[in-house]
């Protein structure tokens, strides 16, 4: 079947453009823009995303050489390294922030009734953080340690697929349990965080929310017994307990009771103590939500492996950011089209399939489904580093 549009093209169809439009009016990205649109500075940084790109220069060589075909892409401004530079540097990075959100809404619908391996309806999410670093001499507003820049990603997963619901960018200075301020919390969803975010001041906005959490307890924890609870020791639990703190600054911060769950990891010996404000889920439930939290740690290998953000594009705060909602935006954008064909195949796999046959004009569903028996996740090179 022969289509006339090429399969990058294809691919960006799945964006609703007049929402695109929308959100680049709220912050008037192309005011006094002649050539270079938004649109096509979206498009350009998509390509470099797909395609591996490492710089704005092997973006800009890449698609000149394609010339006669950039305006069937939708690219209709000149592409050049300058002008792209320029578009990173200044044009606000929040309108591929909103981009990605708007993405973001759509996917969760798309998944929002998938199987979470456990008996909830309710929402379940895993919050974490991962640091980036970067050259202090490129990025001098990035200052991390004496001789050290990074930026670090406080990510808030959907665990109903995989899917990043909030992304706050902040230098690598920023302690994560800060973040907890920023969140608008869910009434009956469950947040599931290591012990890093174990602050009973932000803690206690859970229960004034009609949220759950589900964390970790910090050894040195003071607590008064109040009940405990029957356990089936050979399911891993050892205890049960209704417990209120004893330390007078904490009990200041969280005036009411918390569930104390000891578990035993039957296969790796690791004994674990879980704090959660949910009295009513079994104690082994709790145990396996909070093992559901490497999800995150899942989908920051996922960003490893798969998006550009090796080498940033632009040393400016603006362009940093620019660049990973647009690399978020894109994720997101594969995981909808996954969704939206039906296809069993991996994200990466099809990013993979995507990233050689961009300037094909073969049907985009029926390229991914005539490879999805060939399903092999295989790695790719140049990936990204992280710091954990």
């Amino acid at each position: 079947m022969y289509v006339e549009k090429y399969l990058f093209a294809q691919l960006t169809d799945f964006i609703h453009r007049e929402q695109f439009q929308r959100v680049v009016r709220r912050y008037s990205g192309n005011y006094k823009v002649k050539s270079f649109s938004c649109w096509d500075q979206f498009l350009c940084m998509a390509f470099g995303q797909l395609t591996y790109r490492d710089s704005l220069a092997d973006i800009e060589t890449c698609l000149r050489s394609r010339q006669p075909q950039l305006y069937h892409l939708g690219i209709r401004g000149r592409v050049s390294h300058s002008t792209l530079a320029d578009a990173n540097q200044n044009r606000d990075w929040r309108i591929y922030h909103d981009l990605a959100q708007t993405l973001i809404q759509r996917a969760r619908r798309l998944y929002g009734q998938d199987d979470l391996g456990l008996e909830l309806d309710q929402t379940v999410y895993a919050l974490d953080s991962t640091t980036i670093d970067l050259c202090l001499k490129l990025f001098p507003w990035a200052r991390f340690r004496r001789a050290k820049a990074a930026v670090k990603l406080h990510t808030l997963l959907d665990l109903r697929g995989s899917i990043p619901v909030f992304i706050a960018i902040s230098d690598g200075k920023m302690a994560d349990v800060r973040v907890l301020d920023e969140l608008v919390l869910e009434a009956g969803a469950f947040y599931v965080m290591d012990r890093g975010y174990v602050d009973f001041r932000r803690l206690y906005r859970f229960v004034l929310s009609s949220a759950f959490y589900v964390t970790r307890s910090k050894r040195n924890l003071q607590f008064r017994r109040l009940e405990s609870r029957p356990v089936q020791a050979e399911t891993g639990i050892r205890s049960d307990q209704i417990v209120w703190l004893r330390n007078r600054s904490s009990v200041k911060h969280y005036p009411d009771k918390l569930r104390r769950i000891h578990y035993v990891d039957q296969e790796t010996g690791k004994s674990l103590v879980f704090l959660t404000n949910n009295f009513e889920l079994p104690a082994m439930v709790i145990a396996l939500l909070y093992k559901s939290r490497w999800q995150v740690e899942l989908f920051f290998k996922w960003i490893k492996q798969n998006l550009r953000i090796k080498h940033f594009f632009g040393n400016s705060d603006n362009a940093v950011k620019t660049q990973i909602w647009i690399s978020i935006a894109v994720y997101v954008l594969v995981a909808i089209v996954k969704k939206e064909l039906k296809l069993e195949m991996s994200l990466s796999s099809i990013l993979q399939i995507l990233s050689i046959n961009v300037f094909s004009k073969e049907p985009l569903a029926q390229l991914l489904a005539q490879n999805e028996s060939q399903n092999i996740e295989t790695p790719i090179c140049n990936q990204l580093i992280f710091s954990y």
